[in-house]
């Protein structure tokens, strides 16, 4: 996976590579804050940076995304609206926090996000799905002087309208890649926001022994899992 050797049991790294956390913090929980969770929270929190009473729709409601809806909703953004055709992740986002949940198989997401904005669409949307029409409907759906994140890795292509999807409503396309995150920044305020109450990514986590890797990667591709953990050390356990 990302030709990182992500599954190895040992890791030979760089101190710089390493972010220090409190001893009471359960490893086996806090190691994939290292990756998705950052580049969804960062997106929000480091680029974006929305204000208070502004608005945010997401669009894919995996790790990152879910990550990004948290961190709107952390940021003081007054509706943030979650869009899945997965029935049970669309719950899950409404349970951390969603004001609404958009199933975009049943109904289209341009308008329904038009409709419970009382037609003026949000400020802010986040594409983490990386398909062309997804990403051209998180534009379709921005307010005048809105900004669309792309950060999905993908290897598709875009075609909009520079003038009449850009340039007339004064929209914006910005890629962020990592979420624009410093991770010895970034874990520890997640860790913080998490002790808080208000980032509750555990929700989307599900532990496998490392021999049910092949089963852990399976429910990640059907969505049954948001975020499989594969336990290397059975006999860790988080200091007291």
């Amino acid at each position: 996976m990302f030709n990182q050797s992500s599954f190895t049991t040992t890791t030979v790294t760089n101190q710089r590579n390493c972010v220090k956390v409190d001893d009471d913090v359960d490893l086996r929980k806090a190691g994939p804050l290292g990756c998705g969770y950052i580049t969804g929270s960062g997106t929000v929190f480091n680029t974006l940076k929305p204000r208070p009473g502004q608005t945010i729709a997401v669009f894919g409601t995996g790790a990152v995304g879910l990550a990004a809806m948290m961190a709107g909703r952390i940021s003081g953004c007054t509706r943030v609206i979650a869009v899945d055709i997965v029935p049970s992740r669309l719950e899950l986002a409404k349970e951390l926090g969603a004001t609404a949940a958009i199933n975009s198989k049943e109904e289209d997401p341009v308008e329904k996000i038009k409709e419970l904005t009382d037609g003026y669409d949000v400020d802010y949307t986040v594409d983490t799905t990386g398909l062309p029409a997804v990403m051209k409907q998180g534009i379709d759906s921005l307010a005048q002087g809105g900004n669309e994140a792309a950060i999905a890795v993908t290897p598709h292509n875009i075609e909009f309208s520079t003038w009449n999807d850009l340039c007339t409503s004064d929209r914006k396309v910005v890629g962020i890649n990592m979420g624009d995150a410093i991770p010895q920044i970034d874990v520890p305020r997640l860790l913080k926001f998490n002790k808080l109450g208000m980032f509750d990514y555990e929700k989307t986590e599900r532990f496998y022994d490392f021999e049910d890797i092949s089963t852990a990667d399976g429910d990640s591709v059907s969505g049954k899992t948001i975020k499989p953990v594969l336990i290397i050390d059975k006999d860790y356990k988080p200091e007291k």
